[in-house]
């Protein structure tokens, strides 16, 4: 476990994780999990009419692997405090490796004085360096001093 307080982080700070490839099972278990099935997922035939011409993994696949990747140390001093301006920039196909890269980019105070708000960036890559998908993590971080 990394024991890290809002004092800890430092603004800039980042880490990156190992490429997670996006197959067609991930997709099919997706659409089972959520209902989603709309044929920019599934139907391969109709997909091949589009601009896009192969199915493209849902938005929302993309941002659980890529928040999942991203998990690691348990940090008992934070918790999530929940992700703003999730945007999904280019489409992810299957085959597709990404990568999460989380950059801390703000740290501000909370109501409650005995935490600290921690912005981290989230920006998923694909294997060719093309940002698919951006967001920011809120962390809601215990202080040391109050």
């Amino acid at each position: 476990m990394k024991e890290q307080y809002f004092e800890d982080y430092e603004i800039g700070s980042f880490r990156e994780t190992t490429g997670r490839t996006i197959t067609e099972a991930d997709i099919v278990l997706h659409a089972g999990q959520t209902g989603d099935f709309y044929p920019h997922h599934m139907d391969k035939e109709w997909c091949a009419t589009q601009p896009f011409k192969e199915r493209i993994a849902h938005g929302t696949l993309i941002f659980s692997v890529a928040v999942g990747m991203t998990a690691g140390d348990i940090n008992p001093r934070a918790m999530s405090y929940g992700y703003d301006k999730l945007r999904f920039i280019r489409p992810v196909f299957i085959g597709d490796t990404i990568v999460s890269r989380i950059t801390v980019s703000e740290k501000r105070d909370h109501k409650r004085p005995s935490h600290g708000i921690v912005s981290e960036k989230l920006e998923v890559t694909n294997q060719g360096g093309e940002t698919v998908m951006v967001c920011e993590h809120l962390l809601l971080v215990e202080r040391k001093t109050v």
